[in-house]
């Protein structure tokens, strides 16, 4: 009788501490199976991917509040990574803090700046509190833990509070509701998709359709940009995203990251490409992956 081969877990890197956005966003993505590995920076979790030590990495890169995430573009092409899959999580911030510390006692409070800004009502209604940036959220909910400061507290995920064992006084403190942040999962050049997960995150949820993602520059020429484009418009693809960033080594060039609804493959997206080729400079295609869920 043979004996059966347990499946390993994948293996998933993310930005910041246990509990962050990212690692719930890596769960979504390969289920809760997953095994993730927090780094300190984004750099470090693309240098992890490229040297083999991970299979995937879990990527902010928009917020519908804050907008896009540029650093994690320029390392998209740096880095030759591959988008395999994206979604997107509900930012729900909460303010915490050790056991036996109650709301009045609080003046300093410890996130990552982006989540400090997108609490700024909050803020104002209580001027008595210091905002005091920190480089993640789940990670101040740790600090905050870890230091035992009577008056500190840290705005984080619900999971933070969980596994830091924080205790949360306020809920939802964000400005907006309507916040969400896009992630990409992504792989080397040879990295395989990954099978859907099945976590309960995932029930009952189905991609509607497909993205693809490209990085392209254009000559410095009047209407080159606009020629690039119409490889789009006389298909009916929908654009869904373009994003510019400067071109380094060529002051005030740039280039152009766009996302547009088909697949490669098809025949409308794979001669969209194939005329994008003849009109840009430079092409590479990052990626063509289900469409994630808003």
């Amino acid at each position: 009788m043979k004996k059966k081969t347990q499946a390993v877990p994948p293996r998933a890197g993310f930005q910041g501490e246990f509990g962050a956005f990212s690692q719930q966003a890596a769960e979504k993505l390969l289920g809760e199976q997953a095994q993730t590995t927090p780094f300190p920076s984004f750099t470090a979790v693309f240098d992890a991917l490229q040297a083999g030590d991970l299979q995937y990495a879990v990527i902010p890169m928009e917020n519908t509040l804050h907008g896009s995430v540029h650093e994690n573009y320029d390392h998209l092409l740096r880095y030759g990574c591959r988008i395999l899959a994206e979604t997107t999580i509900r930012i729900n911030h909460n303010l915490m803090a050790p056991p036996g510390v109650s709301f009045k006692q609080v003046r300093k409070v410890y996130s990552h700046p982006v989540a400090l800004n997108q609490c700024l009502d909050f803020f104002r209604e209580h001027p008595e509190l210091e905002k005091a940036p920190h480089y993640d959220t789940a990670g101040s909910a740790r600090m905050i833990m870890a230091e035992g400061k009577g008056e500190s507290a840290a705005i984080a995920s619900a999971r933070a509070a969980e596994i830091y064992g924080a205790r949360i006084l306020k809920r939802s403190i964000e400005d907006d509701r309507q916040n969400f942040t896009r992630f990409f999962l992504l792989g080397d050049e040879r990295a395989e998709k990954p099978l859907p997960p099945t976590g309960k995150a995932n029930e009952g949820r189905k991609p509607v359709a497909w993205k693809t993602s490209v990085v392209f520059s254009v000559p410095n020429t009047p209407g080159s940009l606009f020629r690039c484009m119409s490889a789009f418009a006389l298909r009916d693809l929908s654009l869904t995203k373009v994003e510019s960033r400067p071109l380094r080594g060529k002051p005030f060039d740039y280039l152009f990251y766009l996302d547009f609804l088909g697949r490669v493959g098809e025949t409308a997206t794979d001669n969209a490409i194939r005329h994008l080729t003849e009109l840009a400079d430079m092409l590479k295609v990052l990626g063509s992956y289900p469409r994630g869920d808003v």
